[in-house]
């Protein structure tokens, strides 16, 4: 099962009507066209599908409406991390009834979380499912850095066979190798960092990124695939200034323009997120005309 995802790993935005709700028509319609654009997972309720800031039923309700969408076409990793064990628990139960084929968790915490303490998380969720799980290593949103170490203990229980980090050090990633041999099963999640994260061994690439270019992003896997680094590079370099924008702005916020100046309403974001000022928005214009993905004036 540690093989179970590869390649282009997508995370939809979560679009919401103009009096908040989830839309689920624009997020079904989302989906499939991620899917139709050939990437080869999709990952629902992530930092751009603004997981933290929806209800439990909104989460329910988003899982539900991806998996239904995607219809077993390609895998599905859901997330479902919470603040408490629980809640969790709560939530992966829910994903795997649903059908997802794996769920990704972060550890969220108030208060800093001891190395017990976290292993501890992941092995009562484990217990709980029977699909597989994924760390999720992002000390830049749940505030919790897991170490190398830490992640090769997480990886003995038994159903966490996955890594998603997102440090932007491939040395980590060198380093999870050294401690977990050649067949780990990692993927880069930082965006700015892929085609390092894919020589150094990655499986895939989750990103945002999809939303908005999901050809350019299959054309550097394909590449890689293929062993052409150069062709690999020229790719990168292409989408680069994109990749680096959305970090630097915030997914949410920078996904949710983008897909506006492509002529698509995702709706308000959800408070306290606020929209890119115009002035980031005119930035984000021109690398999207440079991209070829609107057209110029």
């Amino acid at each position: 099962m540690s093989a179970l995802l590869r390649g282009i790993v997508a995370y939809p935005i979560t679009p919401f009507t103009s009096k908040g709700r989830v839309d689920e028509v624009l997020l079904g319609k989302i989906v499939d066209d991620m899917v139709k654009a050939g990437v080869h997972a999709i990952a629902p309720l992530g930092s751009t599908g603004v997981l933290p800031y929806l209800s439990d039923d909104e989460r329910e309700q988003v899982a539900e409406i991806v998996i239904k969408r995607v219809a077993g076409r390609v895998p599905t990793l859901v997330g479902v991390s919470s603040l408490t064990t629980e809640r969790t628990v709560h939530h992966a139960k829910h994903a795997e009834k649903l059908g997802a084929s794996a769920v990704m968790i972060i550890p969220m915490s108030y208060w800093k979380l001891s190395d017990a303490e976290i292993i501890t998380h992941y092995e009562t969720v484990a217990k709980r499912i029977a699909i597989p799980i994924a760390v999720y290593n992002n000390p830049a949103t749940g505030g919790l850095d897991l170490s190398p170490d830490v992640i090769s203990r997480l990886l003995k229980i038994p159903n966490v066979t996955m890594v998603k980090e997102s440090t932007g050090d491939v040395n980590r990633m060198h380093r999870l190798v050294q401690l977990c041999g050649e067949d780990v099963a990692f993927y880069n999640g930082s965006n700015p960092l892929a085609l390092a994260a894919f020589v150094a061994g990655a499986r895939g690439w989750c990103t945002a990124a999809p939303n908005i270019i999901p050809k350019l992003n299959i054309e550097l896997y394909d590449a890689i695939q293929r062993g052409d680094v150069a062709a690999a590079r020229q790719s990168f370099y292409r989408q680069l200034p994109f990749l680096q924008f959305i970090v630097a702005h915030g997914l949410p916020r920078a996904i949710s323009a983008a897909l506006e100046l492509q002529g698509t309403s995702v709706g308000p974001l959800r408070a306290p997120l606020q929209a890119l000022p115009a002035e980031r928005v005119e930035e984000l214009r021109r690398i999207l005309v440079g991209l070829e993905v609107i057209p110029g004036e």
